[in-house]
C-alpha cells in the first residue's frame, strides 16, 4: 500500500504532465492556424492551392458568375433604443422593401457596435450617410430624416428612385 505522501506526489506529476500536453496542443493549433491557406499570416506558396483551376477538356463549361451591379447605399447609424432612431426604423424598412434591387439600405446599431460609430465618424444618432454606387460619400444628415426628404435628396443627386418604385398594391 502507498503512503499519502507518495500518492500526492504522483497526482501532482499527473497535473503537470496534463498542463504540458494542453500547452503543446495549443501551440500546435496556433501553428496550424498560422499556416492554413486563407489565413492572413499564411505563407505565399500555400495560396496557390486556391487558384482557379482550368476545367478538363470535354468538361461542361461553368456559367460565368455575374456580379450584381453596385447600388447607391443609404447607411443609417443609430440605436434600437433611441427615440429618433425608432422613428427612422419604419422608414428604413419601407425603403428597403420598396427599392430592393435599386437601393441598398443598411442600419447599424452603434450602441451594440461602437466601433462602427468610430469607423463612420458618427457624432450624433441617428446619422444617415448617402453613398453613390461607387462607394463615394455624397451627403450626411444628423437626426430624423423623413422618407420624402430622403427620396428628394437622392433625386437631387440624380438618383430617381421614385420612378423605380413598384406600383401601389403590388
Amino acid at each position: 500500500m502507498s503512503s499519502p505522501t507518495q500518492s500526492g506526489t504522483g497526482s501532482k506529476w499527473g497535473i503537470k504532465i496534463a498542463i504540458v500536453v494542453v500547452l503543446a496542443a495549443a501551440v500546435a493549433g496556433a501553428l496550424y492556424m498560422k499556416n492554413t491557406p486563407g489565413s492572413k499570416n499564411a505563407p505565399e506558396n500555400l495560396a496557390v492551392a486556391s487558384a482557379p483551376q482550368t476545367p478538363a477538356p470535354g468538361a461542361p463549361e461553368a456559367a460565368p458568375v455575374e456580379t450584381p451591379p453596385a447600388l447607391p447605399r443609404l447607411v443609417d447609424l443609430g440605436a434600437d433604443k433611441c427615440i429618433p432612431c425608432k422613428m427612422m426604423a419604419p422608414i428604413l424598412d419601407e425603403l428597403k422593401k420598396e427599392y430592393a434591387g435599386k437601393l441598398d439600405v443598411q442600419f447599424i446599431d452603434v450602441w451594440k457596435n461602437p466601433d462602427a460609430g468610430k469607423e463612420y465618424g458618427v457624432e450624433v444618432i441617428p446619422t444617415q450617410i448617402f453613398y453613390d454606387s461607387s462607394g463615394k460619400e455624397l451627403f450626411r444628415h444628423q437626426g430624423f430624416f423623413s422618407k420624402e426628404d430622403i427620396l428628394a435628396k437622392w433625386k437631387g443627386f440624380g438618383v430617381d428612385l421614385a420612378s423605380a418604385a413598384p406600383p401601389l398594391g403590388s
